[in-house]
């Protein structure tokens, strides 16, 4: 008894209509399903419980920590006695310690402006659908490109003597130059991994580095005057 169904590929968005069908969907498009006569779809908010539940744990931990730890809270302030050195919050640390490098105008105001532009720019001006490596594509000139703006800022960081902010830069540069020199059959799954990251990826990694590193040195490697200090050192 031979089957009469003829499964036939082809394009089409009726389910109803057509429900047995083979779909194929290329990369530069999505797949997807149209339906006139259903004005609300049934969803469950999965990323949405996902962050409830984060926000949960953490609160439960910081409860917790402020039960059995207290605030290393200070003295109360005297106006005839400035400490020394006068530290802000520690999320203002970071600023406050580009302020030890650079003019008040710079580090306070222009760097972190153009941080946040860049941030908010960014994903909108590399739009990146295939994530695909940032050094898969017009290899050579982005090559190119690359490592003349690596060269200006490191220089840049160097004649203005910003150790701390300089090494994670030349830590993130050697990572991306491995990154580019990575070929695509290597035995390596970290170095293709590392080949594999888009631009944003490599951007907000060496901001989030910087940030770690200039946060924990204001708090920690700062003393009177704003000079070099051990932290296990009175």
């Amino acid at each position: 008894m031979s089957d009469s169904r003829d499964f036939v590929a082809g394009a089409g968005s009726d389910a109803r209509k057509n429900p047995v069908r083979v779909a194929f969907v290329t990369r530069r498009t999505s797949a997807q399903v149209k339906a006139h006569d259903e004005a609300i779809v049934q969803s469950f908010p999965e990323v949405l419980f996902r962050a409830a539940v984060v926000v949960e744990v953490l609160a439960i931990v910081l409860v917790l920590i402020s039960l059995f730890f207290d605030a290393p809270l200070e003295g109360l302030a005297d106006p005839s006695h400035t400490p020394n050195p006068a530290k802000a919050p520690w999320y203002f640390l970071g600023l406050q310690e580009l302020l030890h490098y650079f003019p008040p105008v710079v580090a306070g105001v222009l760097v972190p402006t153009l941080v946040v532009i860049a941030l908010i720019v960014i994903p909108y001006f590399n739009i990146n659908v295939e994530a695909a490596g940032l050094f898969s594509k017009n290899r050579e000139k982005r090559l190119r490109i690359f490592w003349m703006v690596a060269t200006v800022f490191c220089v840049f960081l160097a004649i203005f003597d910003v150790v701390v902010a300089l090494i994670p830069t030349l830590i993130t540069v050697a990572l991306m130059a491995v990154a580019a020199y990575t070929p695509a059959n290597s035995p390596f799954q970290f170095r293709r991994s590392l080949a594999a990251k888009p631009l944003s990826f490599w951007i907000m990694s060496w901001f989030l580095c910087e940030l770690v590193v200039l946060t924990t040195v204001g708090t920690l490697f700062r003393g009177p005057g704003w000079s070099w200090v051990l932290p296990w050192r009175s």
